[in-house]
């Protein structure tokens, strides 16, 4: 068991996994990385499903990290029942310390109009942060095309997570297109939440996410007519394209 990658290695995987299959780095990270204790994020997406998919064929019962926060739409909510049920998901609900009424009475109606990085903060920050201190490495869906904050995205890299302690995150998918992506649930037989089939590409909280337009990004309509690309969970990563507000 190791928790630690060396510069070395982390630098011969990212080059190894250009042009690997997904399943390949999976594999790696579940039988070979020496990594015990790996979760995978998932808001359920069709990335999601995929890294989803190919985890649970080498571990069942890997977690999988979803953000219940108050406001997701009802149609995901729906499908991560129906996928939990197809693939035998181990879900594990994350939640804030408050309900949302409870948020309500202190903040106030529709923070996340008015402050959604505090939103963000106490209903996706803090309880993904809580999990992660539990684990050496976590699972994402990220995809290098879906938006210029994950342009540089690696397959595998380490960070600070919180003074001296560092965890390694792995982005299966990190190389691939969204056709990639969709090929892959149509030749696996895999089902995919209904709001892509009305004009969503990307899917988070209802409040704060709408349908794209001709032309923008992947990603476009979540925070839409906001400063902002990512929630704080994936910071680092809109740092590095120089996307975060000053």
């Amino acid at each position: 068991m190791q928790t630690l990658l060396s510069a070395e290695e982390l630098a011969a995987r990212n080059a190894g996994f250009e042009g690997a299959h997904p399943a390949d780095i999976v594999h790696w990270a579940l039988l070979d990385s020496g990594l015990e204790r790996i979760a995978i994020a998932s808001a359920f997406q069709a990335e999601g499903t995929v890294v989803m998919h190919l985890a649970t064929q080498i571990r069942p019962d890997i977690p999988i990290l979803f953000l219940e926060t108050g406001f997701q739409f009802a149609e995901t909510l729906a499908f991560k029942e129906q996928l939990t049920e197809a693939l035998g998901l181990n879900v594990v609900d994350l939640v804030g310390e408050r309900t949302v009424a409870e948020q309500e009475a202190i903040e106030g109606p529709r923070l996340y109009e008015r402050d959604s990085e505090r939103c963000c903060e106490m209903n996706k920050v803090r309880p993904m942060f809580e999990a992660l201190r539990g684990l050496d490495a976590w699972m994402t869906a990220f995809r290098r095309d879906s938006s210029p904050t994950r342009a540089t995205a690696p397959f595998v890299e380490q960070y600070e997570l919180e003074p001296g302690r560092m965890i390694t995150k792995i982005n299966p998918v990190a190389a691939w297109s969204r056709a990639d992506t969709w090929e892959y649930l149509e030749a696996n037989d895999l089902p995919h939440n209904p709001l892509y089939d009305l004009g969503y590409a990307s899917i988070g909280c209802a409040p704060c996410t709408r349908m794209q337009f001709s032309g923008e990004p992947e990603r476009a309509g979540r925070w839409a007519g906001m400063s902002k690309w990512e929630c704080g969970i994936q910071s680092r990563e809109a740092a590095k394209q120089n996307l975060l507000d000053p």
